[in-house]
Protein backbone atom coordinates (compact mmCIF):
# COMPACT_ATOMS: atom_id res chain seq x y z
CA UNK A 1 0.00 0.00 0.00
CA UNK A 2 2.79 2.44 0.84
CA UNK A 3 4.32 1.60 -2.80
CA UNK A 4 1.40 3.22 -4.26
CA UNK A 5 0.30 6.08 -1.55
CA UNK A 6 4.08 7.84 -1.56
CA UNK A 7 4.15 8.13 -5.36
CA UNK A 8 0.40 9.51 -5.72
CA UNK A 9 0.82 12.01 -2.54
CA UNK A 10 4.45 13.18 -4.48
CA UNK A 11 3.26 13.31 -7.81
CA UNK A 12 -0.66 14.31 -7.43
CA UNK A 13 -1.24 16.06 -4.58
CA UNK A 14 1.68 18.00 -3.76
CA UNK A 15 1.15 19.58 -6.99
CA UNK A 16 -2.41 20.25 -6.73
CA UNK A 17 -1.74 21.65 -2.40
CA UNK A 18 1.17 24.12 -4.13
CA UNK A 19 -1.27 25.86 -6.96
CA UNK A 20 -4.00 25.82 -4.14
CA UNK A 21 -1.86 27.68 -1.67
CA UNK A 22 -0.56 29.97 -4.48
CA UNK A 23 -3.86 30.67 -5.59
CA UNK A 24 -5.24 31.20 -1.96
CA UNK A 25 -2.14 33.81 -1.18
CA UNK A 26 -3.37 35.38 -4.47
CA UNK A 27 -6.77 35.99 -3.69
CA UNK A 28 -6.13 37.05 -0.29
CA UNK A 29 -3.94 39.30 -1.49
CA UNK A 30 -6.41 41.32 -4.08
CA UNK A 31 -8.87 41.01 -0.78
CA UNK A 32 -6.69 42.80 1.16
CA UNK A 33 -6.48 45.46 -1.37
CA UNK A 34 -9.95 45.81 -1.84
CA UNK A 35 -10.80 45.85 1.68
CA UNK A 36 -7.96 49.28 1.93
CA UNK A 37 -9.99 50.90 -1.04
CA UNK A 38 -13.39 50.45 0.26
CA UNK A 39 -12.34 51.46 3.61
CA UNK A 40 -10.96 54.58 2.19
CA UNK A 41 -13.62 55.29 -0.08
CA UNK A 42 -15.54 55.00 2.70
CA UNK A 43 -13.69 57.47 4.83
CA UNK A 44 -13.89 60.24 1.73
CA UNK A 45 -9.91 59.73 1.61
CA UNK A 46 -8.76 60.51 -2.11
CA UNK A 47 -7.62 57.30 -3.72
CA UNK A 48 -3.80 56.83 -5.74
CA UNK A 49 -4.73 54.64 -8.58
CA UNK A 50 -0.72 53.94 -9.02
CA UNK A 51 -1.10 51.91 -5.62
CA UNK A 52 -2.37 49.08 -7.24
CA UNK A 53 -0.65 49.09 -10.19
CA UNK A 54 2.59 49.74 -9.02
CA UNK A 55 2.35 46.47 -6.69
CA UNK A 56 1.19 44.19 -9.22
CA UNK A 57 3.89 41.14 -9.76
CA UNK A 58 5.28 40.43 -12.83
CA UNK A 59 6.20 43.43 -14.22
CA UNK A 60 10.02 43.42 -14.12
CA UNK A 61 12.46 45.87 -15.81
CA UNK A 62 14.14 44.81 -18.85
CA UNK A 63 17.42 44.93 -16.97
CA UNK A 64 15.95 43.08 -13.97
CA UNK A 65 14.71 39.79 -16.62
CA UNK A 66 18.11 40.01 -18.41
CA UNK A 67 19.64 39.67 -15.22
CA UNK A 68 17.63 36.82 -14.59
CA UNK A 69 18.49 34.80 -17.78
CA UNK A 70 22.07 35.63 -16.54
CA UNK A 71 21.38 34.23 -12.96
CA UNK A 72 19.77 30.91 -14.69
CA UNK A 73 22.04 30.57 -17.26
CA UNK A 74 25.34 30.87 -14.36
CA UNK A 75 23.88 28.16 -12.49
CA UNK A 76 22.52 25.73 -15.30
CA UNK A 77 26.24 25.97 -17.13
CA UNK A 78 27.86 25.21 -13.38
CA UNK A 79 25.60 22.52 -12.82
CA UNK A 80 26.13 21.00 -16.63
CA UNK A 81 30.48 21.64 -16.16
CA UNK A 82 29.92 19.76 -12.76
CA UNK A 83 27.84 16.93 -13.75
CA UNK A 84 30.33 16.67 -16.65
CA UNK A 85 33.51 16.27 -14.33
CA UNK A 86 31.21 13.85 -12.00
CA UNK A 87 31.19 11.72 -15.29
CA UNK A 88 34.52 11.64 -15.86
CA UNK A 89 35.50 10.74 -12.34
CA UNK A 90 32.78 8.05 -12.84
CA UNK A 91 33.88 7.09 -15.80
CA UNK A 92 37.77 6.76 -15.30
CA UNK A 93 36.87 4.93 -11.72
CA UNK A 94 35.14 2.10 -13.43
CA UNK A 95 37.78 1.28 -16.11
CA UNK A 96 38.18 -0.48 -18.25
CA UNK A 97 33.67 -0.55 -18.87
CA UNK A 98 33.13 3.13 -17.51
CA UNK A 99 30.78 4.35 -19.65
CA UNK A 100 29.19 1.05 -19.72
CA UNK A 101 25.33 1.75 -19.27
CA UNK A 102 24.93 -1.74 -16.86
CA UNK A 103 28.05 -0.71 -14.91
CA UNK A 104 28.61 3.14 -14.13
CA UNK A 105 26.54 5.98 -13.75
CA UNK A 106 28.77 8.34 -15.59
CA UNK A 107 26.85 7.94 -19.16
CA UNK A 108 23.59 9.30 -17.16
CA UNK A 109 25.98 12.16 -15.62
CA UNK A 110 27.50 13.17 -18.92
CA UNK A 111 23.94 12.89 -20.84
CA UNK A 112 21.89 15.58 -18.06
CA UNK A 113 25.11 17.75 -17.62
CA UNK A 114 25.44 18.19 -21.32
CA UNK A 115 21.67 19.10 -21.71
CA UNK A 116 21.83 21.73 -18.70
CA UNK A 117 25.15 23.07 -20.29
CA UNK A 118 23.85 23.57 -23.54
CA UNK A 119 20.63 25.18 -21.84
CA UNK A 120 23.23 27.65 -19.81
CA UNK A 121 24.98 28.56 -22.59
CA UNK A 122 21.80 28.86 -24.52
CA UNK A 123 20.83 31.62 -22.19
CA UNK A 124 24.07 33.29 -21.78
CA UNK A 125 23.30 33.58 -25.42
CA UNK A 126 19.83 34.95 -24.99
CA UNK A 127 21.76 37.43 -22.26
CA UNK A 128 24.08 39.26 -24.66
CA UNK A 129 21.94 39.32 -27.63
CA UNK A 130 19.31 40.81 -25.51
CA UNK A 131 21.61 43.12 -23.71
CA UNK A 132 23.09 44.75 -27.55
CA UNK A 133 19.29 44.50 -28.73
CA UNK A 134 17.42 46.40 -25.29
CA UNK A 135 20.01 48.82 -24.96
CA UNK A 136 18.09 52.06 -25.95
CA UNK A 137 14.70 50.36 -23.91
CA UNK A 138 16.92 49.80 -21.29
CA UNK A 139 17.80 53.46 -20.84
CA UNK A 140 14.67 54.79 -22.04
CA UNK A 141 13.43 52.74 -18.98
CA UNK A 142 16.04 53.87 -16.74
CA UNK A 143 15.62 57.66 -17.42
CA UNK A 144 11.05 56.93 -16.95
CA UNK A 145 12.25 55.42 -13.60
CA UNK A 146 14.68 58.48 -12.61
CA UNK A 147 11.79 60.84 -13.39
CA UNK A 148 9.20 59.27 -11.05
Amino acid sequence: MEEILVPLGICLVLPVMIVWLVMRTRQNETNRKTEIMLKAIEAGATIDAEFFKSHQKGQKTIKERLLGRLTGASILTMLGVALLAVAIVFGNSYAPDGWNFNNSPAPVFAVIGGILLAIGLALFAVFFAGKKMLAKEMEAEAKALEQK
